[in-house]
């Protein structure tokens, strides 16, 4: 009998626990405008976009729905990481409709952010998505135009550094972000020894590293003139091409077409210095050598 007691209290209590585990916030949120949704409970969405289109985009191209599982118990496959996602790597068609179903699984705060989107359509150029506790929210979001690598993480002090992070390709994307678990290296390696590496210390700088300072201290500063140039370059073609994109800005208004040119410029621009200044740090080292 008294077996059969406990059996019974124990059936209730792991019943009352997965009851509770998982809250779904979705139908208790509140809706505050701009695409900004909130409930008292820790749930949230920021940035959530229904219907309109980004610049660019005919049409919606596909409807897709994906499920993120947020937890600690995602992160024992990547060793050294604290917390992550179920799945780090996500690749759909430009113009997409997205619904993202985000459930966290601890009994912490989690987010799953999304960043780098048109800044005239998106508040601060993020879509956000977050739940305190064991829950489950949803938002939807339509994916941009073009080929480009988006990050998606946990934007809480230490979250995304210990593994919580992933990348979203919209198109062919444009490349792997660096420190994705399980898909790319990790660019900082945690290191638990309590010791400083040789050519990381701060006492005594090795010769190597004042030998390229003072280099650098020789070279023109030239830097200001070369980008310069290179913003004036970028705005001619921007009036160049202009007449060939003026589809894609049908049914936009100035303000947006405006704000979607100079994000186009401003990303060619940072593309074109990059890859030059990558180009001027090989030359120098190959006539140091």
């Amino acid at each position: 009998m008294k077996r059969l007691f406990i059996t019974a209290l124990s059936f209730l209590f792991a019943s009352a626990v997965f009851a509770q585990e998982i809250e779904d916030h979705d139908n208790m949120l509140m809706d505050h405008g701009g695409g900004h949704l909130m409930d008292m409970g820790g749930g949230m969405v920021m940035g959530q976009n229904l219907d309109t289109l980004p610049g660019g985009c005919d049409k919606i191209a596909a409807t897709k729905e994906i499920t993120v599982h947020a937890g600690h118990k995602y992160a024992k496959k990547f060793p050294g990481r604290m917390f992550a996602f179920d799945v780090q790597e996500y690749q759909f068609e430009p113009c997409t409709k997205l619904t993202v179903h985000f459930i966290n699984e601890d009994h912490v705060r989690h987010q799953w952010m999304m960043h780098g989107l048109p800044g005239y359509l998106y508040p601060k150029g993020m879509f956000h998505l977050e739940v305190t506790g064991p829950g489950k929210v949803s938002g939807t979001l339509i994916l941009p135009p073009g080929d480009k690598t988006y990050l998606v993480h946990c934007d809480l002090a230490q979250h995304m550094e210990k593994g919580m992070k992933g990348q979203l390709k919209v198109g062919k994307g444009s490349g792997d972000l660096p420190s994705i678990p399980g898909v790319t290296e990790f660019v900082v390696q945690d290191d638990y020894s309590g010791a400083i590496p040789e050519k990381l210390s701060y006492n005594q700088p090795s010769k190597s590293s004042s030998a390229k300072e003072a280099a650098a201290k020789k070279q023109p500063a030239s830097g200001d003139s070369f980008i310069s140039g290179v913003m004036v370059v970028g705005l001619a073609v921007g009036l160049l091409v202009a007449p060939f994109l003026a589809k894609k800005f049908k049914g936009m208004t100035a303000a947006e077409v405006a704000a979607y040119v100079f994000e186009l410029i401003k990303e060619t621009i940072n593309f074109t210095v990059q890859l030059v200044n990558s180009l001027i740090k090989k030359l120098s080292s190959g006539k140091a050598s």
